[in-house]
């Protein structure tokens, strides 16, 4: 049986830096020669293509141009069995959320890993994390529709994934969603938790910018610092509260998303824990959110709404029928209140 054929694209970041001095940097074609090494005579792995960025990037710098830069080249090789994108840490659950919005029709498996430690140092946990997406993206008989985020044995649905630690090897979770699959003595993966191929063509939408914005509410925080965010030119904002969705309780505060809502800025708002679900029914101080204008981000991770928030301000889409595709589960972001497999006593 002819192997599987994988397209692996580098964008930059910690996997494939050398030590420059004393700082890590990237070097070009050193990964690429690195990964041709590693799968020298290793015939469980999958046949691969590797395509360097140039130049390579930081994952701070990664942003909506870069989305949809990547999302254009998985659509332009298509002839490919699935694709390892390999990343920078701190935005790699942005970009995993972003992918699984702007791919529609996707019916092939993306695997989005990196890793804390360097290719070149000897306890790097890039092997694993490289041989581990190769596997799963090159898997005989996964059918998946998925961008997954694989993480020191995690195989996670992206746009369900957070970082949560700078030091660890185990640096991301999925909060409010379990695990697709797990890396261990045995790679195994939940099929009934993934997503089925869609039925395709693979298309990408192209996204003008859009000016969106993040807030997170603290105790004593002023209306008019709230105000100053929601100002034009901005569009959307994900604002952080806290707990179900409670905001302190000022008028000035209240007032500023009213009046942002009024002119058509759509106000998403998520909770500051790490898991939860946000309810806007349940305290008063979270009611007045909802009267001012603002719609629930329900579980969604603060990287999931801002991406989809992006994406759907992007094509163009009027106010109101933003607010109903956030509020609505497109690509497995969110558990909404009536899904038969959440159950509140």
């Amino acid at each position: 049986m002819a192997r599987k054929r994988v397209y692996v694209i580098y964008t930059g970041g910690t996997i494939g830096m050398r030590r420059q001095g004393a700082v890590y940097g990237p070097e070009a074609g050193y990964l690429r020669h690195q990964l041709e090494h590693l799968h020298e005579d290793q015939e469980e792995l999958p046949t691969i293509q590797v395509s360097d960025w140039d130049p390579l990037l930081d994952s701070s710098d990664v942003g909506p141009a870069h989305w949809q830069r990547l999302a254009e080249e998985i659509r332009d090789h298509q002839e490919f069995d699935g694709f390892v994108v390999l990343h920078g840490t701190d935005t790699m659950a942005y970009t995993a959320s972003a992918l699984s919005f702007m791919l529609d029709g996707l019916d092939k498996p993306i695997i989005i890993t990196g890793s804390q430690i360097p290719l070149c140092e000897i306890r790097s946990d890039a092997r694993d994390n490289v041989i581990d997406a190769l596997m799963v993206a090159g898997h005989e008989h996964l059918a998946a529709a998925e961008v997954m985020l694989l993480f020191n044995g995690s195989i996670l649905r992206g746009n369900r994934s957070t970082k949560v630690s700078a030091d660890d090897l185990d640096a991301f979770e999925s909060p409010n969603y379990p695990a697709l699959g797990h890396g261990g003595v045995h790679l195994t993966l939940y099929k009934a938790r993934i997503r089925p191929p869609a039925a395709g063509p693979l298309t990408v939408t192209p996204l003008e910018h859009a000016h969106v914005a993040a807030m997170r509410l603290f105790p004593g925080m002023e209306g008019r610092v709230l105000r100053e965010v929601l100002r034009e030119p901005t569009q959307g904002v994900v604002l952080e509260a806290f707990g179900v969705g409670n905001a302190p309780t000022e008028a000035a505060l209240w007032s500023a998303i009213e009046e942002a809502t009024g002119r058509g800025v759509v106000v998403v708002v998520c909770t500051q824990c790490v898991r939860g679900s946000v309810n806007l029914e349940s305290y008063a101080a979270g009611a007045a959110l909802a009267r001012a204008g603002a719609i629930s981000g329900h579980d969604m991770t603060v990287e999931a709404a801002m991406t989809k928030l992006f994406w759907l301000l992007g094509q163009g889409l009027p106010p109101d029928d933003v607010k109903t595709a956030m509020e609505s589960d497109l690509r497995g972001e969110i558990t909404l209140p009536d899904d038969p497999r959440r159950a509140i006593l």
